[in-house]
């Protein structure tokens, strides 16, 4: 159920409403474009390969060789919405793009699956702590290329707003 809850997410922030781009270029990052430095083509490079052929993977994967295998989407999962509502906050408790599907959707859910499998035993405390660490891993990675250099790369271009 990872996924295609993932994809709602992707639908929110992409489609319907859609506005991801422009919100993260100007709030996070503070650019003074509206597409740069997250162009689409960068997104389309983050979101790809992670969202459309990792995620279903990992359900292939955790059908046939364990669920273990897919717990750390959930967490990820869990972890991306909870940016939103993050952002929700700093931001002057206004609407960013994906954050209707994070609060209905990502949280609950993601919360729900890894206290269901933690409660049921589906997993060990091992897959536990590796599934917490790969989802942090998979969000901080986004969160490092953002701050870390996208960030640098709009003040060296003299793009960033005050």
């Amino acid at each position: 159920m990872q996924t295609p809850i993932y994809w709602a997410h992707e639908f929110e922030e992409y489609i319907c409403p859609g506005g991801f781009l422009k919100f993260f270029n100007r709030k996070p990052l503070k650019s003074v474009e509206d597409e740069y430095p997250m162009t689409k083509a960068v997104s389309f490079w983050i979101n790809i390969p992670l969202v459309y052929i990792l995620l279903p993977l990992m359900g292939i994967v955790a059908n046939y060789w364990g669920v273990e295998w897919g717990l750390w989407v959930a967490y990820y999962s869990a972890l991306n919405a909870f940016a939103h509502v993050v952002m929700f906050f700093i931001f002057g408790f206004k609407y960013n793009p994906g954050l209707v599907a994070s609060v209905l959707l990502n949280i609950p859910f993601g919360v729900y699956t890894v206290w269901y499998f933690l409660s049921n035993h589906l997993v060990s405390t091992e897959v536990n702590i590796i599934s917490i660490i790969v989802g942090i891993i998979a969000q901080a990675s986004m969160m490092i290329y953002g701050f870390g250099y996208l960030v640098p790369k709009i003040k060296k271009e003299g793009l960033r707003a005050k």
